[in-house]
């Protein structure tokens, strides 16, 4: 989530008109709005790739593919978010006549950062679990090709799978299957810390 906006205490009503008249997108939790912050090219390219994928992917069927700028409304908590992508099979429903506030997306895509990573495997995940129509969450690493993908079992329990180079990103619940290795294309993954910091020791000792 992002850094909380000056204005709090806005009833979702007040939240809608503020953020369709604002140019910077937030998002909304408790009353309080939290503005969006900017991506880096690695994020801004994997989250192109995904949406390229999965829209081909499901071109001949009745599903949608929305980028960032679809917002998604958790019902249950009142939250409004905005994932790095979604996919809606069947009619989608929107929350007004706006068609701007997606209400049953079944896959939801995120992107990782430093800044979200613990945002979007804690507290994001949670309220996402509670939108009975989303069956799968994908999590996406931007410092190395490392895909999770978390898929909605019968009785309730979500079962991780954990991809690499060379494998494929199965989402049974529309039919699709994505090579990993083409999300990563021409992406220029971010060094680890601890690649970081190796890095660094080996130009000093070179000097």
């Amino acid at each position: 989530m992002g850094q909380p906006a000056a204005r709090t205490g806005l009833s979702p009503e007040e939240y809608l008109a503020f953020e369709r008249a604002s140019e910077q997108k937030h998002e909304y939790a408790n009353g309080e709005i939290f503005a969006m912050s900017g991506c880096s090219r690695a994020h801004s390219l994997l989250a192109a790739n995904l949406q390229r994928e999965l829209g081909n992917a499901v071109l001949e069927r009745p599903c949608e593919v929305h980028t960032s700028d679809m917002r998604v409304k958790i019902t249950s908590t009142g939250r409004y978010v905005y994932p790095d992508a979604s996919v809606v099979c069947g009619e989608p429903v929107f929350e007004d006549a706006e068609v701007d506030t997606l209400l049953n997306p079944n896959v939801i895509v995120e992107v990782l950062s430093d800044t979200s990573e613990a945002y979007d495997r804690g507290d994001k995940f949670a309220q996402y679990q509670s939108v009975r129509s989303i069956t799968d969450y994908v999590l996406v690493s931007q410092k190395a090709v490392r895909i999770e993908h978390f898929q909605r079992q019968p009785d309730g329990k979500w079962l991780l799978s954990i991809l690499g180079p060379g494998a494929k990103l199965a989402i049974e619940s529309i039919g699709v299957v994505i090579d990993v290795d083409r999300v990563y294309l021409k992406v220029p993954l971010a060094p680890s810390e601890g690649a970081g910091a190796a890095t660094a020791a080996q130009a000093r000792a070179a000097q």
